[in-house]
């Protein structure tokens, strides 16, 4: 009997999704064509899911919630569920691309079934195709979830069909095994908990650091009760989306470095800040203002090259800091020298282990008290928070599936509370694309923030010359 507990931050995008608010990450990749053979995709995918086992996985709950749900195999697991092929109308474009994406986003995954599906979609522009995966944000963060696509794909062209998988699902455990062994989790866990606090306590020093790192960061994030002023960013959502994206590359991030400084995600962050000064400008809104965002950070272990390290687990491990873009600012060196000073000194505030200190102390709350908490917490109306933006790097090598090699890849966040804009930035391959979520009803005119994103990285090579 195979029983994978979730994280309490797993559980909780599972309980923070309603009607309108789906939590589902996703990505886009575009492919050189010809397109393969449908059938050849099915068995490659399905020969790698034994690497990845909670994509074969359905979610269960605890009867009375006495635990946290868990992932069990899915004894009706059929990969052509999961599978979808479909294909564009003329004349395939970018434009019937991202209104696709907009449409499949806008729906909820199938609880009862593993939370992932694949689109090959056909009929492309210059006989391209593309391949659009969406997966549950309970079942993996941004990170993980690069790590899952480099799986999922190959990196040389010379590729095999591969043998027909054989595979068999574990038993599934009944109702009174879960509460059981959720009864012995709920007296275990806070014992475990307590000797990691005496291991820690043994090296005084450092548990001591680590108190006052959390403290810091705790008092920064009080700046968060400033309410932001009223801004059509804001307000109640429908349950469909719209999709655009902007792109630029690593070679221009890196000359706005070399002439200007700052880092990678300050560069980004400025290029944003120009896309929403301009999308406010457009909707005759004022800038004297800050946009405030979150901005998710992976809190996995890194490698002395900062690359975040795998632990063998798909749970989430993101906490949060919370910058404020200066859409006042004009001047696009003096906007990218602001977001630098902010970013470094809330990188020294410690928001992040603040966060990620009180998403672990959340494993001691009774699972029935932190999902009660998570949904009234999605209802009450976020006048702290515009936006949100995530930045994840991904491979710098080309990438194939079925001997294609994928040409662009776009990301895609979703959408939560009542902010009706967020921003996915994923680096592939020497280009850096900027994903870009809108409400479908508040959000028609989300290319003025894409352009003004584009825009944003021209006048930094400008003024990097």
């Amino acid at each position: 009997m195979s029983v994978d507990r979730m994280s309490p931050l797993d559980m909780s995008f599972l309980h923070i999704e309603d009607d309108v608010s789906h939590m589902h990450i996703a990505s886009v990749g575009i492919f050189e064509g010809p397109e393969p053979p449908f059938a050849d995709i099915v068995a490659m995918i399905e020969s790698k899911l034994a690497l990845v086992p909670r994509y074969r996985r359905v979610v269960r709950h605890v009867p009375f919630e006495l635990g946290r749900p868990v992932w069990v195999d899915d004894p009706h697991f059929n990969i052509e569920y999961h599978l979808r092929h479909t294909a564009l109308p003329s004349p395939g474009g970018e434009a019937e691309l991202r209104k696709l994406v907009g449409r499949v986003m806008s729906q909820a995954l199938d609880r009862s079934k593993p939370l992932w599906e694949m689109w090959v979609v056909e009929g492309l522009e210059d006989g391209h195709w593309a391949l659009l995966s969406k997966t549950h944000h309970a079942m993996v963060d941004g990170v993980s979830g690069t790590d899952l696509m480099a799986l999922m794909m190959d990196v040389s062209p010379e590729t095999a069909v591969p043998d027909p998988v054989r595979w068999q699902p574990d038993p599934a455990p009944s109702g009174m095994q879960l509460a059981a062994r959720a009864s012995l989790d709920l007296v275990r866990s806070p014992y475990e908990q307590l000797q990691a606090v005496r291991a820690a306590a043994a090296v005084p020093r450092e548990a001591l650091g680590q108190a006052r790192e959390v403290v810091k960061g705790l008092s920064a994030m009080t700046g968060l009760v400033r309410r932001t002023p009223p801004s059509s960013l804001n307000g109640p959502l429908g349950p469909h989306r719209r999709y655009a994206w902007a792109s630029t590359t690593v070679n221009d991030i890196k000359v706005i470095r070399k002439g200007l400084g700052g880092t990678f995600n300050d560069v980004v962050l400025a290029a944003i800040t120009n896309g929403f000064r301009e999308l406010l400008l457009h909707r005759g809104e004022s800038v004297d203002r800050v946009v405030r965002t979150l901005v998710p950070v992976s809190v996995r272990p890194r490698d002395d090259q900062g690359r975040a390290v795998g632990d063998g687990s798909l749970q989430n491990r993101v906490s949060a800091m919370f910058a404020e873009l200066p859409v006042s600012i004009d001047d696009a060196t003096e906007r990218l020298r602001a977001v630098s000073l902010q970013m470094e000194g809330l990188k020294e505030s410690k928001q992040a282990v603040a966060g990620e200190a009180l998403t672990s102390m959340s494993g001691f709350a009774p699972p029935m008290l932190l999902a009660l908490g998570m949904r009234v917490s999605t209802r009450i109306p976020q006048h702290q928070l515009n936006t949100v933006t995530t930045n994840v790097p991904g491979p710098q090598i080309p990438l194939y599936i079925c001997g294609r090699r994928m040409l662009k890849a776009f990301p895609y966040v979703p959408l939560g509370g009542h902010m009706r804009v967020g921003v996915a930035i994923f680096s592939y391959n020497g280009e850096v694309n900027f994903g870009v979520t809108g409400d479908l009803d508040t959000t028609p005119d989300l290319d003025v923030l894409c352009r003004g994103i584009e825009d944003g990285i021209k006048q930094l090579l400008k003024a990097s010359d």
